[in-house]
């Protein structure tokens, strides 16, 4: 064949095959052409030439533990090793620049559940030793830290003794309350003078026991405490001496003299108590009063001073003086406040007053004058 031939039929070998004309197939054909082979796998997909090839992770490797120093506060710890991780800490909280860090172990230790009737008495002195200097409890620097701290202690006061419960409450008072009012949320400001207020009206009406066991706190740090036995005190003594030479007397039990002085030390016990929370509700008011200038604490502070000033009776006389300075101070300032004029030319009043004066000149019907002076301008639109 020549090669212009074989250059005719290529043209048209991209062209399909010619339709072959039906024949019919006898069976044995048929069973024959119903064996075909299997069809051919799909060819796969091309990859693009850009894509780069996924690369494995390396393996893993575990990383070197960090060294740290962790305070253990787990319940897996003895009650020994607890007990002198506590007076450890409390060696360290009465140090200023190591308070932030004694506290947040304190508080790991209540969360771990480490604080027991067991280790209760260890735990209290931790509170004690950072109440060495009440002062402190509001110093700008330690107010959060004193916070967290006797917030945390509200869960476990159940362990602790009653006398332990009542100076914790006193301690909350200052480091909770007190520092409460240094706020700048008005919603915790008006919550913490609602609590200073729920507690003044909870005390008793002082008497004259409570002028004096107040006088008697006030000289303790200025006398040693100790005791002089005068001549005429000598000479009962020696005459006891004489009516019971062989002291049978003082090996007889005498249940009513013991019940007296358990008595008699309970009330003790109570009037210092409630001597140290009108000390703490005292510092409350002052701390309080010295933020009037805020305006938006205003309100919430004359309330409180109102409130302190009608349960006056409450608290000891020393007290009464100083609570009816305040009343007298808050109560100037808010004639000034009212008589001032302020920056913009409007009486400089609070939230309140502003809008005790606005609502005093309205003019309010029940009728069909809905407007907000009586001047139906809302009565179209509603029909």
């Amino acid at each position: 064949m020549s090669k212009e031939r074989m250059g005719g039929d290529d043209l048209f070998k991209d062209l399909p095959p010619p339709n072959a004309p039906q024949i019919q197939i006898s069976s044995s054909t048929t069973q024959q052409s119903s064996t075909k082979p299997p069809p051919l796998p799909p060819a796969p997909a091309l990859k693009s030439a850009l894509k780069r090839p996924k690369l494995q992770p390396p393996p893993q490797t575990e990383a070197p533990p960090e060294k740290r120093l962790r305070f253990k506060t787990t319940t897996d710890a003895s009650e020994k090793q607890v007990i002198e991780a506590m007076h450890k800490i409390a060696s360290h909280i009465k140090n200023r620049s190591k308070f932030s860090k004694a506290t947040k172990l304190v508080i790991q230790l209540i969360q771990a559940g480490s604080v027991k009737p067991a280790t209760k008495d260890d735990f209290f002195a931790l509170l004690e030793a950072s109440m060495l200097l009440s002062t402190t409890c509001n110093d700008p620097s330690l107010r959060e830290d004193y916070h967290a701290l006797f917030s945390a202690a509200q869960d476990v006061a159940d362990c602790l003794s009653e006398k332990q419960q009542n100076l914790l409450s006193t301690w909350t008072i200052r480091a909770v309350w007190a520092n409460d009012l240094f706020t700048d949320d008005s919603f915790v400001f008006s919550k913490a003078t609602g609590r200073i207020k729920e507690s003044i009206s909870n005390l008793p009406i002082a008497t004259k026991d409570d002028d004096d066991m107040e006088e008697a706190i006030a000289l303790k740090d200025e006398t040693s405490g100790v005791l002089v036995v005068t001549s005429d005190e000598h000479v009962n003594k020696e005459e006891e001496e004489e009516s019971d030479p062989f002291g049978l007397d003082s090996l007889i039990p005498k249940k009513a003299e013991k019940i007296k002085g358990k008595k008699d030390a309970k009330e003790e016990e109570k009037r210092r108590f409630l001597a140290s929370q009108r000390e703490a509700l005292i510092s409350c008011l002052e701390i309080a009063a010295k933020r009037y200038k805020t305006p938006w604490c205003q309100t919430a502070i004359d309330i409180l001073a109102k409130h302190a000033f009608d349960n006056i009776s409450r608290f000891t006389t020393l007290q009464r003086e100083a609570i009816h300075k305040l009343w007298v101070s808050i109560r100037d300032q808010q004639t000034r406040r009212k008589q001032g004029k302020s920056v913009s030319g409007k009486l400089d009043l609070n939230a309140f007053e502003s809008l005790q004066q606005k609502y005093s000149t309205e003019k309010i019907s029940i009728r069909r004058s809905v407007g907000g002076s009586g001047d139906r301008k809302c009565q179209q639109w509603l029909g």
